[in-house]
């Protein structure tokens, strides 16, 4: 059997002290005669004695533990997830990572555990089943720091970090119209997240502004998700008035999207274009190199941790906290008419 790790107890026997002077020695608390503070700590260094990290913790009220939810651990999250974790890490903090994989269910399981766990706070992305929002309202009633990244509550109040979306949304359309197509579709994601629906504004701003009549047949909803993308852009194309670009919000749906125009024979950009968002490393590896909105995941996730430590340590409420990151559009052969180089940035 392997040997029991030593105690204060342990300590307090050998030296023949009360365990009370071997807990304030090991706190160099400074009524201890300092020969016996010596003492203890030579024997604790002896015995390889570690205090309880849970018990000390439960007494300083704070683990130096941060809860992170997040709806999957694809390239984009898993990068904004790196940025979290570099952040705390240099703060001398631990990152918890739950993943609820779009499911509201497993979103509030993940939330009791992280609170079982004792988590100083949480830096939470929303599922795309999430449309109720009371279990995360009630760790707030608790004085919890919350900081919320990527997908955000609507009407919520906790400080935030999120890409500008409607931005990407335009950007993304107006390139396209800029390259001549005339009828653009979106594939849009679920109509509860507002992701989906900022990037669809920035679509319908994009079609307003260069007076392009708004079509609802050529919006889909559905799931961020490359099957269900690949179906709906078989739809589209089987439309007797069929688009000439797709516009998706997300880089699975946009290799959904090519795989189906593909098995159209349809040829990118002359026949169809096409736009994603995301800017994942996989788009530069497809015929044609698919366009892509990028946003800063990296910095991203850097700023909410920033966020949530500054939170942390701040009397003053920073509930009206909000940064927005700008997002950049990649430019590549799916899109670009008049392409003369392999990729351009806008």
């Amino acid at each position: 059997m392997p040997n029991k790790p030593a105690t204060i107890k342990d300590i307090a026997q050998q030296l023949k002290v009360s365990i009370s002077t071997v807990s304030r020695a090991l706190r160099n608390a400074s009524d201890v005669n300092p020969d016996t503070k010596a003492a203890v700590l030579a024997l604790s260094a002896e015995l390889g004695y570690q205090p309880n990290r849970l018990a000390l913790s439960l007494r300083q009220k704070q683990t130096h533990t941060i809860g992170v939810i997040v709806p999957n651990l694809d390239y984009v999250l898993s990068m904004m997830v790196k940025g979290i974790d570099e952040v705390a890490l240099e703060a001398g903090y631990t990152v918890m990572v739950c993943q609820s994989n779009e499911s509201f269910g497993r979103e509030i399981v993940n939330t009791s555990r992280l609170l079982e766990s004792l988590v100083d706070g949480f830096i939470i992305s929303v599922s795309s089943e999430t449309k109720t929002f009371e279990h995360i309202r009630k760790i707030h009633d608790r004085k919890i720091p919350i900081v919320l990244f990527d997908r955000l509550i609507p009407n919520f109040e906790v400080p935030g970090v999120r890409l500008d979306n409607e931005e990407g949304g335009f950007i993304a359309t107006e390139h396209l119209i800029e390259q001549g197509y005339k009828r653009i579709a979106i594939l849009a994601g679920p109509k509860n997240l507002g992701i989906s629906n900022s990037r669809m504004e920035g679509y319908l701003s994009a079609l307003k502004k260069h007076k392009i009549k708004r079509d609802n047949d050529l919006i889909m909803h559905c799931d961020f998700n490359q099957d269900y993308a690949y179906f709906a852009t078989q739809e589209l194309l089987s439309m007797k008035k069929r688009p000439d670009a797709i516009f998706t919000i997300s880089d699975r749906m946009a290799i959904g999207a090519m795989l189906a125009i593909k098995k159209k024979n349809l040829r990118m950009p002359e026949d169809i274009g096409l736009v994603g968002f995301n800017n994942e490393p996989a788009l530069s590896l497809v015929t044609p190199e698919i366009s892509s909105v990028e946003q800063p995941s990296f910095e991203l996730g850097k700023a909410a941790a920033k966020l949530f430590i500054e939170k942390l340590h701040n009397p003053e409420s920073m509930d009206d906290v909000l940064e927005i990151l700008k997002p950049k559009l990649f430019i590549r052969a799916s899109s670009s008419r008049n392409l003369t180089k392999t990729s351009l940035t806008l």
